[in-house]
């Protein structure tokens, strides 16, 4: 019972946090820079979504 409360509970700003630290990098690529790693603009929440997941 205790990892449900916990899970629920908590707060999760610190997922936030680098979801936007991740986006703002994501945002910040210069166009050849994109080219380079094969990403678009549109894939940009969905990779930004994954970073923020990954426990450093």
């Amino acid at each position: 019972m205790r990892f449900y409360t916990e899970m629920f509970a908590r707060p999760r700003n610190s997922e936030r946090t680098r979801y936007r630290a991740a986006m703002t990098i994501l945002n910040s690529m210069s166009g050849a820079d994109r080219a380079d790693i094969g990403v678009k603009p549109a894939d940009f929440p969905r990779i930004a979504r994954e970073m923020s997941t990954k426990q450093a």
